[in-house]
Protein backbone atom coordinates (compact mmCIF):
# COMPACT_ATOMS: atom_id res chain seq x y z
CA UNK A 1 0.00 0.00 0.00
CA UNK A 2 1.69 3.11 -1.23
CA UNK A 3 3.01 5.41 1.77
CA UNK A 4 1.98 2.87 4.37
CA UNK A 5 4.73 0.64 5.49
CA UNK A 6 3.43 -3.01 5.64
CA UNK A 7 4.77 -6.73 7.05
CA UNK A 8 4.80 -9.87 5.98
CA UNK A 9 1.82 -11.88 5.06
CA UNK A 10 -1.02 -13.53 6.53
CA UNK A 11 -3.37 -16.40 6.12
CA UNK A 12 -6.89 -15.35 5.70
CA UNK A 13 -7.29 -18.15 8.87
CA UNK A 14 -5.12 -16.33 10.70
CA UNK A 15 -6.84 -13.23 10.60
CA UNK A 16 -10.01 -14.50 11.40
CA UNK A 17 -8.44 -15.91 14.38
CA UNK A 18 -7.62 -12.24 15.33
CA UNK A 19 -10.44 -10.63 14.69
CA UNK A 20 -12.53 -13.94 16.18
CA UNK A 21 -14.67 -14.62 12.89
CA UNK A 22 -16.43 -17.23 10.99
CA UNK A 23 -14.26 -18.12 7.30
CA UNK A 24 -16.66 -18.44 4.40
CA UNK A 25 -14.17 -19.86 1.36
CA UNK A 26 -10.65 -20.94 1.42
CA UNK A 27 -8.25 -20.11 4.81
CA UNK A 28 -5.30 -20.50 3.28
CA UNK A 29 -5.87 -17.23 1.20
CA UNK A 30 -2.84 -15.00 1.41
CA UNK A 31 -3.31 -11.77 2.39
CA UNK A 32 -0.83 -9.53 2.23
CA UNK A 33 -2.50 -6.10 3.11
CA UNK A 34 -5.72 -4.53 3.99
CA UNK A 35 -7.07 -1.93 2.24
CA UNK A 36 -10.34 -0.32 1.23
CA UNK A 37 -12.66 -1.54 -1.67
CA UNK A 38 -11.33 1.50 -4.23
CA UNK A 39 -7.50 0.37 -3.56
CA UNK A 40 -8.38 -3.16 -3.54
CA UNK A 41 -6.40 -5.42 -5.82
CA UNK A 42 -4.82 -9.06 -5.94
CA UNK A 43 -3.47 -10.22 -2.60
CA UNK A 44 -5.35 -8.15 -0.55
CA UNK A 45 -8.35 -8.29 2.04
CA UNK A 46 -11.43 -5.32 2.18
CA UNK A 47 -14.46 -4.27 3.59
CA UNK A 48 -18.44 -4.16 2.81
CA UNK A 49 -20.48 -2.82 5.50
CA UNK A 50 -23.62 -2.09 3.23
CA UNK A 51 -25.39 -4.23 0.84
CA UNK A 52 -25.16 -1.08 -1.54
CA UNK A 53 -21.25 -1.63 -1.86
CA UNK A 54 -21.51 -4.92 -3.34
CA UNK A 55 -21.77 -4.34 -6.67
CA UNK A 56 -18.39 -2.30 -6.12
CA UNK A 57 -16.89 -5.07 -4.17
CA UNK A 58 -17.55 -7.47 -7.55
CA UNK A 59 -15.29 -4.65 -9.62
CA UNK A 60 -12.37 -5.22 -7.63
CA UNK A 61 -9.75 -7.71 -7.64
CA UNK A 62 -9.72 -8.00 -3.84
CA UNK A 63 -9.00 -11.92 -2.45
CA UNK A 64 -11.21 -11.17 0.46
CA UNK A 65 -13.31 -8.87 2.50
CA UNK A 66 -14.68 -8.39 6.04
CA UNK A 67 -18.34 -7.94 6.06
CA UNK A 68 -21.55 -9.29 8.19
CA UNK A 69 -23.67 -12.00 7.90
CA UNK A 70 -26.41 -9.92 6.80
CA UNK A 71 -25.14 -9.06 3.28
CA UNK A 72 -25.60 -11.39 0.14
CA UNK A 73 -24.18 -12.33 -3.13
CA UNK A 74 -20.19 -12.07 -1.30
CA UNK A 75 -18.49 -14.53 -3.93
CA UNK A 76 -14.89 -13.60 -2.75
CA UNK A 77 -13.65 -15.64 0.57
CA UNK A 78 -14.79 -13.37 3.42
CA UNK A 79 -14.65 -12.71 7.55
CA UNK A 80 -17.80 -12.84 9.09
CA UNK A 81 -18.08 -10.58 11.85
CA UNK A 82 -20.32 -8.39 14.43
CA UNK A 83 -18.56 -5.66 13.88
CA UNK A 84 -16.71 -5.34 10.17
CA UNK A 85 -15.29 -1.84 11.49
CA UNK A 86 -13.71 -2.31 14.16
CA UNK A 87 -12.62 -6.09 12.99
CA UNK A 88 -10.90 -4.49 10.05
CA UNK A 89 -9.43 -1.77 12.05
CA UNK A 90 -7.46 -4.32 13.98
CA UNK A 91 -6.52 -6.30 10.60
CA UNK A 92 -5.54 -3.13 8.66
CA UNK A 93 -3.10 -2.64 12.48
CA UNK A 94 -1.81 -6.19 11.72
CA UNK A 95 -0.45 -5.03 8.66
CA UNK A 96 1.52 -2.08 9.45
CA UNK A 97 4.85 -1.61 10.86
CA UNK A 98 5.79 -1.73 14.23
CA UNK A 99 7.39 2.27 13.64
CA UNK A 100 4.94 3.61 16.10
CA UNK A 101 5.86 2.25 18.83
CA UNK A 102 7.27 4.72 21.03
CA UNK A 103 10.57 5.15 23.27
CA UNK A 104 10.50 7.19 26.18
CA UNK A 105 12.46 10.35 26.42
CA UNK A 106 11.91 12.11 29.72
CA UNK A 107 15.29 12.23 29.72
CA UNK A 108 15.42 14.99 26.74
CA UNK A 109 12.37 16.74 28.07
CA UNK A 110 12.10 19.39 30.48
CA UNK A 111 10.72 18.23 33.36
CA UNK A 112 10.52 19.84 36.37
CA UNK A 113 11.62 17.71 39.75
CA UNK A 114 8.26 17.59 41.30
CA UNK A 115 6.80 16.33 38.50
CA UNK A 116 5.56 12.95 39.53
CA UNK A 117 5.33 10.57 36.06
CA UNK A 118 4.39 7.18 35.99
CA UNK A 119 7.48 4.63 34.86
CA UNK A 120 4.92 3.47 32.48
CA UNK A 121 4.00 6.98 31.11
CA UNK A 122 5.72 8.15 27.76
CA UNK A 123 7.44 11.34 27.46
CA UNK A 124 9.31 12.14 24.28
CA UNK A 125 11.64 14.83 23.26
CA UNK A 126 10.75 17.99 24.17
CA UNK A 127 8.00 17.64 25.70
CA UNK A 128 7.64 20.62 29.09
CA UNK A 129 6.18 19.29 32.03
CA UNK A 130 5.86 21.80 34.83
CA UNK A 131 5.83 21.39 38.76
CA UNK A 132 3.71 19.63 40.79
CA UNK A 133 2.27 17.47 37.50
CA UNK A 134 1.36 14.06 37.89
CA UNK A 135 0.64 11.84 34.91
CA UNK A 136 -0.62 8.05 34.96
CA UNK A 137 1.01 5.18 33.32
CA UNK A 138 -0.02 4.45 29.65
CA UNK A 139 0.03 7.86 28.47
CA UNK A 140 2.02 9.58 25.73
CA UNK A 141 2.97 13.38 25.61
CA UNK A 142 4.62 13.73 22.64
CA UNK A 143 6.98 16.61 21.40
CA UNK A 144 6.41 19.74 21.56
CA UNK A 145 3.44 19.23 24.16
CA UNK A 146 3.60 21.70 27.37
CA UNK A 147 1.79 20.33 30.57
CA UNK A 148 1.78 24.04 33.13
CA UNK A 149 1.86 23.43 37.06
CA UNK A 150 -0.05 21.78 38.92
CA UNK A 151 -1.85 19.44 36.14
CA UNK A 152 -3.06 15.81 36.44
CA UNK A 153 -3.42 13.52 33.53
CA UNK A 154 -4.46 10.06 33.93
CA UNK A 155 -3.62 6.69 32.30
CA UNK A 156 -3.84 5.50 28.74
CA UNK A 157 -3.97 9.23 27.87
CA UNK A 158 -2.69 10.63 24.34
CA UNK A 159 -1.48 14.26 24.17
CA UNK A 160 -0.30 15.22 20.40
CA UNK A 161 2.26 17.81 19.45
CA UNK A 162 1.59 21.14 20.02
CA UNK A 163 -0.44 20.90 22.52
CA UNK A 164 -0.53 23.34 25.63
CA UNK A 165 -2.51 22.60 28.60
CA UNK A 166 -2.66 25.56 30.97
CA UNK A 167 -2.00 25.10 34.97
CA UNK A 168 -4.33 22.97 37.09
CA UNK A 169 -6.27 21.26 34.78
CA UNK A 170 -7.49 17.54 35.13
CA UNK A 171 -7.76 15.09 32.10
CA UNK A 172 -9.12 11.45 32.40
CA UNK A 173 -8.33 8.27 31.40
CA UNK A 174 -8.58 7.37 27.49
CA UNK A 175 -8.08 11.11 26.53
CA UNK A 176 -6.89 11.99 23.09
CA UNK A 177 -5.94 15.77 22.66
CA UNK A 178 -4.75 16.33 19.14
CA UNK A 179 -2.29 18.65 17.89
CA UNK A 180 -2.21 22.64 19.25
CA UNK A 181 -4.97 22.05 21.13
CA UNK A 182 -5.23 24.74 24.13
CA UNK A 183 -7.13 23.73 27.36
CA UNK A 184 -7.15 26.13 29.88
CA UNK A 185 -6.99 30.01 28.41
CA UNK A 186 -8.47 32.51 30.26
CA UNK A 187 -11.89 33.09 29.07
CA UNK A 188 -12.82 35.62 27.10
CA UNK A 189 -14.86 38.15 30.14
CA UNK A 190 -14.06 41.44 30.97
CA UNK A 191 -15.54 44.42 33.17
CA UNK A 192 -15.49 47.92 31.73
CA UNK A 193 -14.23 50.52 34.28
CA UNK A 194 -13.60 53.95 33.68
CA UNK A 195 -13.64 53.52 30.16
CA UNK A 196 -11.50 50.74 30.00
CA UNK A 197 -11.77 46.68 29.52
CA UNK A 198 -10.65 44.78 32.76
CA UNK A 199 -9.79 41.17 32.49
CA UNK A 200 -12.18 39.45 34.80
CA UNK A 201 -10.64 36.96 37.52
CA UNK A 202 -9.99 33.53 35.61
CA UNK A 203 -8.87 31.21 38.37
CA UNK A 204 -11.07 28.03 37.32
CA UNK A 205 -10.26 25.39 35.18
CA UNK A 206 -10.51 22.72 32.98
CA UNK A 207 -11.61 19.38 33.33
CA UNK A 208 -11.86 16.67 30.80
CA UNK A 209 -13.65 13.13 32.26
CA UNK A 210 -13.02 9.72 31.17
CA UNK A 211 -12.83 8.51 26.86
CA UNK A 212 -12.98 12.18 25.69
CA UNK A 213 -11.74 13.35 22.43
CA UNK A 214 -10.58 16.65 21.78
CA UNK A 215 -9.92 17.56 18.33
CA UNK A 216 -6.84 19.75 16.51
CA UNK A 217 -6.98 23.08 17.11
CA UNK A 218 -9.59 23.07 19.67
CA UNK A 219 -9.70 25.69 22.49
CA UNK A 220 -11.48 25.15 25.92
CA UNK A 221 -11.22 27.93 28.38
CA UNK A 222 -11.00 27.53 32.22
CA UNK A 223 -13.52 28.74 34.44
CA UNK A 224 -14.23 31.87 36.16
CA UNK A 225 -14.11 30.56 39.10
CA UNK A 226 -14.47 26.88 39.37
CA UNK A 227 -14.41 24.35 36.21
CA UNK A 228 -15.25 24.02 32.77
CA UNK A 229 -15.96 20.42 32.41
CA UNK A 230 -15.82 17.77 29.65
CA UNK A 231 -18.46 15.15 29.95
CA UNK A 232 -17.40 11.62 29.97
CA UNK A 233 -16.91 10.07 26.74
CA UNK A 234 -17.44 13.46 24.84
CA UNK A 235 -15.87 13.72 21.29
CA UNK A 236 -15.30 16.96 20.16
CA UNK A 237 -13.83 17.58 16.32
CA UNK A 238 -11.29 20.16 15.31
CA UNK A 239 -10.79 23.66 15.51
CA UNK A 240 -14.17 23.70 18.01
CA UNK A 241 -14.64 26.40 21.35
CA UNK A 242 -16.17 26.14 24.17
CA UNK A 243 -16.19 29.52 26.60
CA UNK A 244 -15.37 29.67 30.29
CA UNK A 245 -17.59 27.86 32.40
CA UNK A 246 -19.72 25.49 30.02
CA UNK A 247 -21.18 22.26 31.39
CA UNK A 248 -20.82 20.06 28.29
CA UNK A 249 -22.43 16.51 29.32
CA UNK A 250 -21.57 12.79 28.45
CA UNK A 251 -21.57 11.24 25.20
CA UNK A 252 -21.72 14.59 22.87
CA UNK A 253 -21.12 15.05 19.54
CA UNK A 254 -19.53 18.59 18.72
CA UNK A 255 -18.19 18.81 15.11
CA UNK A 256 -15.69 21.02 13.62
CA UNK A 257 -15.78 24.54 14.28
CA UNK A 258 -18.78 25.17 16.73
CA UNK A 259 -18.35 27.70 19.47
CA UNK A 260 -19.78 27.46 22.60
CA UNK A 261 -20.11 30.63 24.35
CA UNK A 262 -19.32 31.23 28.19
CA UNK A 263 -21.99 29.75 31.03
CA UNK A 264 -23.63 27.32 28.23
CA UNK A 265 -24.25 23.74 29.67
CA UNK A 266 -25.67 20.66 27.59
CA UNK A 267 -27.11 17.61 28.47
CA UNK A 268 -26.18 13.57 27.73
CA UNK A 269 -25.63 12.72 23.87
CA UNK A 270 -25.97 16.29 22.62
CA UNK A 271 -25.01 16.39 18.32
CA UNK A 272 -24.21 19.47 17.28
CA UNK A 273 -23.50 19.98 13.53
CA UNK A 274 -20.54 21.78 12.27
CA UNK A 275 -20.50 25.79 12.64
CA UNK A 276 -23.23 25.37 15.24
CA UNK A 277 -23.49 28.70 17.20
CA UNK A 278 -24.46 28.46 21.14
CA UNK A 279 -25.65 31.94 22.79
CA UNK A 280 -24.13 32.12 26.53
CA UNK A 281 -25.73 31.31 29.36
CA UNK A 282 -28.04 28.87 27.29
CA UNK A 283 -28.89 25.27 28.36
CA UNK A 284 -29.31 22.69 26.03
CA UNK A 285 -31.27 19.42 27.18
CA UNK A 286 -30.53 15.69 26.70
CA UNK A 287 -30.93 14.33 23.11
CA UNK A 288 -30.74 17.34 21.08
CA UNK A 289 -29.43 17.73 17.96
CA UNK A 290 -28.76 20.49 16.10
CA UNK A 291 -27.91 20.91 12.40
CA UNK A 292 -25.20 22.69 10.99
CA UNK A 293 -24.73 26.66 11.55
CA UNK A 294 -27.36 26.54 13.72
CA UNK A 295 -27.61 29.54 16.00
CA UNK A 296 -29.17 28.87 19.21
CA UNK A 297 -30.40 31.90 21.17
CA UNK A 298 -31.94 30.56 23.92
CA UNK A 299 -32.82 27.30 26.05
CA UNK A 300 -33.97 23.60 24.26
CA UNK A 301 -35.42 21.44 25.29
CA UNK A 302 -34.91 17.42 24.20
CA UNK A 303 -35.09 14.95 22.64
CA UNK A 304 -35.64 17.20 19.34
CA UNK A 305 -33.81 18.11 16.10
CA UNK A 306 -33.58 21.92 15.73
CA UNK A 307 -31.90 23.70 12.51
CA UNK A 308 -31.65 27.31 11.30
CA UNK A 309 -30.23 30.77 12.57
CA UNK A 310 -32.45 31.49 14.79
CA UNK A 311 -33.02 27.66 15.18
CA UNK A 312 -36.56 26.00 15.48
CA UNK A 313 -37.67 22.59 15.52
CA UNK A 314 -36.78 20.92 11.90
CA UNK A 315 -40.67 20.44 10.72
CA UNK A 316 -41.36 24.38 11.64
CA UNK A 317 -37.42 25.46 10.19
CA UNK A 318 -38.58 23.36 7.14
CA UNK A 319 -41.83 25.20 6.37
CA UNK A 320 -39.96 28.09 6.94
CA UNK A 321 -37.56 27.04 3.71
CA UNK A 322 -40.17 26.39 2.16
CA UNK A 323 -41.78 29.32 1.94
CA UNK A 324 -38.93 31.62 1.96
CA UNK A 325 -38.47 29.82 -1.76
CA UNK A 326 -41.55 30.89 -2.54
CA UNK A 327 -41.16 34.57 -1.97
CA UNK A 328 -39.91 36.47 -5.15
CA UNK A 329 -43.08 34.69 -6.51
CA UNK A 330 -45.32 35.90 -3.75
CA UNK A 331 -43.62 39.43 -4.20
CA UNK A 332 -44.05 39.12 -8.17
CA UNK A 333 -47.90 38.57 -6.98
CA UNK A 334 -48.32 41.29 -4.67
CA UNK A 335 -46.72 43.75 -7.34
CA UNK A 336 -49.59 43.19 -9.17
CA UNK A 337 -52.26 42.93 -6.77
CA UNK A 338 -50.77 46.36 -6.21
CA UNK A 339 -50.93 47.44 -9.96
CA UNK A 340 -54.86 45.70 -9.98
CA UNK A 341 -55.66 47.78 -7.04
CA UNK A 342 -54.52 51.34 -7.75
CA UNK A 343 -56.27 50.37 -11.25
CA UNK A 344 -59.41 49.58 -9.58
CA UNK A 345 -58.93 53.19 -7.63
CA UNK A 346 -58.76 55.10 -10.44
CA UNK A 347 -61.98 53.65 -12.18
CA UNK A 348 -63.60 54.20 -9.32
CA UNK A 349 -62.58 57.64 -8.82
CA UNK A 350 -63.74 58.50 -12.22
CA UNK A 351 -66.78 56.55 -11.63
CA UNK A 352 -67.43 59.48 -8.68
CA UNK A 353 -66.53 62.27 -11.06
CA UNK A 354 -68.56 61.52 -13.99
CA UNK A 355 -71.69 60.31 -11.94
CA UNK A 356 -74.80 62.96 -12.92
CA UNK A 357 -76.14 64.65 -10.50
CA UNK A 358 -78.61 62.80 -7.75
CA UNK A 359 -82.74 63.36 -7.89
CA UNK A 360 -82.37 65.03 -5.07
CA UNK A 361 -79.68 67.38 -5.85
CA UNK A 362 -82.00 68.21 -9.06
CA UNK A 363 -84.88 69.36 -6.82
CA UNK A 364 -82.58 71.78 -4.64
Amino acid sequence: MEGNPVVKGRSLQQLAELVQGQITGDPNTYIHDAVTIRRANAGTITICTAKHLVDELHNTEASAVVTTADIPDIEIPSIVVKNPKDAFGRIVSEFRSNSNVLADQRSQANVAETASLDDDCIIRAGATIGENVTIGPGTVIHSGVTVLDESTIGEDTTIYPGTVIYPNTIIGNRVIVHANAVLGANGFGYDTVDGRHILSHQLGNVVLHDDVEIGAGTTIDRGTWDSTVIGEGTKIDNQVMIGHNCQIGKHNIICAQVGIAGSSTTGDYVVMGGQAGIKDHVDIGDHVTLGAQSGVLSNLEGPATFMGSPCFPIKKQMALYVHMQKLPEMRKQLKEYGKQLEQLNNFLGNVEQNDPPSASQDAA
